[in-house]
């Protein structure tokens, strides 16, 4: 049987049980009533996939002096190019996740049509083995076995026609979380799928463009995942270092209402309300 949505009035009512009864609302409005730290009324979690030079190079010193810790999928044949950068990246707080050793995504695309390879072709044994190099990697170089994983150009299926399989309950069997790419909505929680996580691109864009995005998205309680590659001036896969720049202080000022955390802080903190509200439900 499916998982049934956990009810939002129960989560809202177990996150702010602790408010005493001067601070707690009289009626719970899940429409009004905030799920996260500092009565925010988004969490937004900054993530990065293929651990590019450049978010390295630039990425990690401008997040640095905001003291903002984001969420970085690396694929290894990137990231052995800046290992010390990772490990000090992962030692100062930032997230690390797993993005497949391989990157495979549809064949349709050129550069893996040059290589003869594509989702199409592969099966659930190909992606369950790349699985397992890649978490070796990171377990041989970082010392981690990531919790959290990046879809690669955030198709999640493998085979083709009648044959297609669906890889997220390989994720969601190793995984807490996984996460997709390039989607139109957010995460609402109490009904979000924590192994297709959605998300948000901010590549290309200004900061002006980011903000509109993120307004209409706003619907309360949201949690927003963007998602960026290269961290630089400009590019079709790039997040521009200005914008980035505008976008944190526009997240870190309260009179935003955003709660800006990792992707696996956020659900964390998401998942121990739902498991409250379901064993309070199961109790009655």
């Amino acid at each position: 049987m499916n998982r049934l949505p956990i009810n939002l009035t129960a989560i809202a009512l177990l996150f702010t049980s602790s408010l005493s009864a001067a601070e707690a609302p009289g009626r719970i409005d899940t429409k009004a009533t905030s799920l996260y730290p500092n009565q925010a009324r988004n969490a937004v979690s900054l993530s990065f996939d293929d651990a590019r030079v450049s978010q390295a190079d630039v990425g990690l010193p401008l997040l640095a002096r905001y003291q903002v810790k984001a969420t970085f999928y690396l694929l290894p044949v990137f990231a052995k190019e800046r290992l010390p950068q990772w490990q000090a990246a992962l030692k100062s707080g930032h997230e690390i996740g797993n993005h497949t050793m391989n990157h495979l995504c549809t064949g349709n695309f050129q550069w893996l049509r040059d290589k003869d390879a594509g989702l199409e072709q592969a099966d659930l044994a190909f992606i369950a083995k790349d699985l397992d190099q890649s978490q070796a990697f990171f377990e041989k170089e970082l010392g981690i076995t990531p919790k959290h994983f990046a879809y690669p150009c955030g198709q999640t299926f493998v085979g083709r026609g009648k044959e297609v399989k669906s890889y997220v309950p390989l994720i969601a069997e190793r995984f807490i979380t996984g996460r997709t790419w390039n989607d139109e909505t957010a995460n609402l929680p109490g009904y979000t799928d924590f192994a297709q996580l959605r998300t948000l691109p901010i590549d290309n864009k200004s900061f002006a463009e980011i903000k509109a995005m993120l307004e209409a998205q706003r619907e309360t309680n949201k949690w927003l995942i963007l998602a960026g590659h290269n961290i630089g001036s400009e590019g079709t896969f790039t997040t521009r270092t200005e914008a980035l720049e505008q976008l944190i202080q526009y997240l870190q000022d309260p009179a935003n209402g955003y709660w800006l955390a990792p992707v696996g802080q956020v659900a964390a903190h998401l998942q121990a309300g739902e498991n409250a509200a379901t064993a309070a439900a199961s109790s009655q």
